[in-house]
């Protein structure tokens, strides 16, 4: 399952945000590393649910479905704010990125009412794009400075061996930077390593990081006055980036609210409708953040997840069954699984993922929707229903 890394400086709402994307609760507080220990908690991405279209109850296991929308539970890890010279051990620089070496993607939290610093203390008048750049930069030259690590040993093993990619991808193994990522980023530089200089090492840094860690901005605290001005400078600095105005605290209100009896909350439509009794305090926020969410259509935190798995690392959802007649596995259960795979993975591919036998032991497939038989380098698609047949 592919991880996502929610990062940014201290006091951006990090934390808050966490929270409001995930099922567990973490500190929140207006003070530098409030997140100490990494936080690790589960979100859920969501897409339609093949149910209305078949006219069927489904009976989920490994997911829920709410009204036609399937709710898939991925992991989503938070981790201790970063300052300017992480990379040196400031702040709780080395180990904030020892943390991050798992995640596949990074959802970059930004304050956008530009009231605090590139250290997270109360300031006014913020550019977040130094932010932004800065975060890069960190991750940077923590990749360099493992890439660099004994640089004259590793680039003549690179150039005895004539395998640049396979030696540059044992340094890197616990970045999950693959030799094909690799051999993709150093086709024009120079067929010999011990050639490159620091600089290019560098360079290529920038690279990796961009191939192997895809990210997002949440531009977090969206609710701001100052906000609006902030994002279009975001969005003017990183045109090929998704930029996604959102408010952690707007969404946690809003849960809390339901919650409480107070709202019922309308995740598909972006909506909410008062229920409870609230006083004319409490109904003056909610007129707020309704009209929030008009603006905005919605308050962001389901998109970031969405646009993480289905955007950034190109996954697509399948669901695997017994019974293609029925849609259903052994016990019956109707579409009990949802499966987050990548874009071009084939049904023999998936079959290993169910189960190692059954992918050894792999014959066939069926595409339930249209009962046809599929080989096994044939491409899945979103939503695809599928039928191994296999000899294990």
């Amino acid at each position: 399952m592919a991880i996502i890394g929610v990062i940014g400086k201290p006091n951006v709402g990090k934390s808050t945000l966490f929270n409001a994307m995930t099922e567990k609760v973490t500190d929140i507080g207006n003070y530098p590393f409030t997140t100490i220990n990494p936080n690790i908690g589960t979100g859920y991405i969501t897409t339609k649910c093949p149910c209305k279209e078949l006219n069927l109850v489904c009976n989920p296991k490994n997911s829920k479905c709410i009204d036609g929308i399937r709710y898939i539970p991925v992991e989503v890890i938070d981790v201790a704010g970063l300052v300017p010279e992480a990379h040196k051990g400031k702040g709780m620089g080395n180990k904030f990125l020892d943390d991050l070496r798992q995640a596949d993607a990074f959802i970059i939290v930004v304050d956008v009412s530009g009231t605090t610093d590139l250290e997270g203390n109360p300031t006014e008048n913020h550019n977040p794009v130094e932010d932004v750049e800065f975060l890069l930069n960190e991750i940077d030259m923590w990749i360099y400075g493992i890439l660099s690590k004994n640089w004259d040993k590793l680039s003549r093993k690179a150039q005895q061996q004539k395998n640049i990619s396979k030696v540059l991808s044992e340094q890197l193994s616990g970045l999950n930077i693959t030799e094909d990522m690799i051999n993709e980023v150093i086709k024009d530089f120079d067929d010999s390593p011990i050639k490159w200089t620091e600089n290019d090492l560098i360079e290529l840094s920038k690279r990796l990081r961009k191939i192997s860690k895809p990210m997002l901005i949440a531009a977090n605290k969206a609710d701001h006055p100052n906000a609006e001005e902030n994002i279009k400078k975001l969005r003017e600095k990183f045109k090929d980036t998704i930029i996604i105005p959102t408010s952690g605290e707007i969404e946690l209100a809003l849960k809390r609210a339901e919650k409480s009896g107070l709202i019922k909350y309308d995740r598909i439509n972006n909506n909410f409708e008062i229920i409870g009794n609230v006083s004319s305090q409490q109904e003056r926020g909610l007129n707020f953040i309704k009209e929030y969410l008009k603006k905005y259509g919605g308050t962001g935190v389901q998109d970031i997840l969405n646009k993480a798995y289905f955007e950034l690392l190109n996954m697509i959802v399948v669901y695997p069954v017994e019974d293609e007649n029925k849609y259903s596995d052994k016990n019956g259960n109707v579409l009990p699984d949802a499966h987050l795979v990548k874009k071009g993975t084939t049904a023999k591919e998936l079959a290993y993922k169910i189960h190692t036998e059954i992918g050894d032991k792999f014959i066939y497939a069926i595409d339930a929707k249209k009962k046809i038989r599929i080989g096994a380098d044939h491409e899945l698609k979103d939503g695809d229903i599928i039928k191994i047949v296999s000899a294990a």
